[in-house]
This record gives structure tokens, C-alpha cells and sequence, in this order.
């Protein structure tokens, strides 16, 4: 497992063209790097979770282990400060993949099942009343609810809908073929929410991407809320 010394409770409104989940979907982060000969396997672990309670996992490239020979295809710096953001609000000493975060709760190593999954059922068992998430065609809006302290930020995320898979054609890795679940291409921060409503604009979609907003408390803290399209 590498390691280095660098460094979303809620309700789930679902809408027309969201995904039928009947609960709020407990976030499972992959942070993983194409260069990282313990990472070869993660995407299979994720896609081993079982299906209750449901589950919205997403991939993330991190930039950490780019330098042992191979440029992790979609790794972006934004991702591995996010990661950094879990290292310091979940009492790490250094960030290391393959990492699953849970629903900023929890964390472990992306290695079995067995590790994630009790991870996953406790988090469903900790969701409190989160605020409503809905969109509007190009807008989304955070409804009013309970704030944590320090306040909560308001994130966009653009993702894959469909499996990639990756050839690795230089450093440790080289000659492997990756399969990667829910590949994260954009993430940006819309802004904070404090407890009342608000609507955030959303740029354009491109692409194909399936479309997330996670309501989570500032710099990695608890997710309170999701909503996908």
C-alpha cells in the first residue's frame, strides 16, 4: 500500500432524471493512482460493494506517484488536494492509495470488501437530516436545514458513467490494463451553505458525465447531502 508525506446525514431528493434510490446513497471516494502497482485491483473492490445500502462510489486520480515513471491519465491536482483535506480532518499522517473515504466519516485501504462494506453500513446508520437537493435545468438548489459548525460547502462533480479501462504503458504498472468505476473528471466547489436556502448556477454539461452535488461540511468534513442526475 503506497504512502507519501503529501498531503459527502442527509435526504437524497430524487427527481425524474435522478437515479431511484429509495435512501440517500452512502459516498464511497476512491482515491487511486494508475502508477501504483496496490491500486491494479481497487476499481474490482469497489465494484464488488454490495447493493444495500445503496452506494454512489467515485473514482478520483491522484498525482502522488506520478513521478515513478507513469502520468496517471486522470489524476488532476484539485484531487489530491481534496484527499488532503481527509489526511488532516480524519487524523492521518500522510495520504496513501489505494484510500476509500466514506461518506467523509471514515476511511480505509481500497483492498477487500470485507474492510469497506461494515464502513459503508455504519455511515448509512449515522445519516441525520440533511437538507433537500434539487435541480432545476442549469441551476441546483440546497434547501434550508442544520449547518455543522464551521459551515458547509456546496460541490459539483462531473463524472463517468461507464467503466474505463486503462492500459499502463511505462513505470510499475507497465503492461496492465486498469478498470476504473465512476472516473471523476471535474470537480468544483459551487460554494458554502450555512443552513437556508440556496440556489447554485451549474456550468454547462459536456460530454456525457453523470452529474453529482454533495453538501459537506468545510475542508473534507461529514457529507449531509446528495443529489445525482
Amino acid at each position: 500500500m503506497r504512502k507519501a508525506a503529501l498531503i459527502l446525514f442527509g435526504f437524497f431528493f430524487a427527481t425524474a432524471s435522478a437515479p431511484a434510490w429509495a435512501r440517500q446513497p452512502v459516498v464511497v471516494e476512491l482515491f487511486t493512482s494508475q502508477g501504483c502497482s496496490d491500486c491494479v485491483k481497487s476499481g474490482d473492490v469497489l465494484e464488488a460493494l454490495p447493493a444495500k445500502p445503496p452506494v454512489l462510489t467515485l473514482t478520483f486520480g491522484v498525482d502522488i506517484w506520478n513521478y515513478l515513471g507513469w502520468s496517471d491519465t486522470f489524476a488532476k491536482p484539485d484531487f489530491t488536494a481534496r484527499q488532503r483535506d481527509y489526511m488532516a480532518r480524519l487524523g492521518l499522517r500522510e495520504v496513501y492509495t489505494p484510500q476509500v473515504v466514506i461518506d467523509g466519516r471514515s476511511e480505509t485501504a481500497a483492498v477487500s470488501v470485507d474492510q469497506i462494506e461494515p464502513l459503508v453500513e455504519q455511515a448509512a446508520r449515522d445519516q441525520g437530516d440533511g437538507p433537500r437537493v434539487r435541480f432545476r435545468k442549469s441551476r441546483v438548489l440546497v434547501g434550508p436545514g442544520r449547518a455543522p459548525k464551521g459551515g458547509a460547502e456546496v460541490w459539483l462533480i462531473r463524472y463517468e458513467p461507464d467503466d474505463i479501462k486503462v492500459l499502463v504503458k511505462s513505470g510499475e504498472n507497465r503492461g496492465k490494463s486498469l478498470v476504473e468505476h465512476h472516473v471523476v473528471r471535474d470537480l468544483v466547489k459551487l460554494g458554502s451553505w450555512s443552513g437556508r436556502e440556496r440556489t447554485f448556477d451549474l456550468p454547462p454539461e459536456s460530454g456525457g458525465l453523470s452529474t453529482a452535488v454533495l453538501v459537506q461540511g468545510a475542508h473534507g468534513g461529514h457529507i449531509l447531502a446528495v443529489g445525482a442526475r
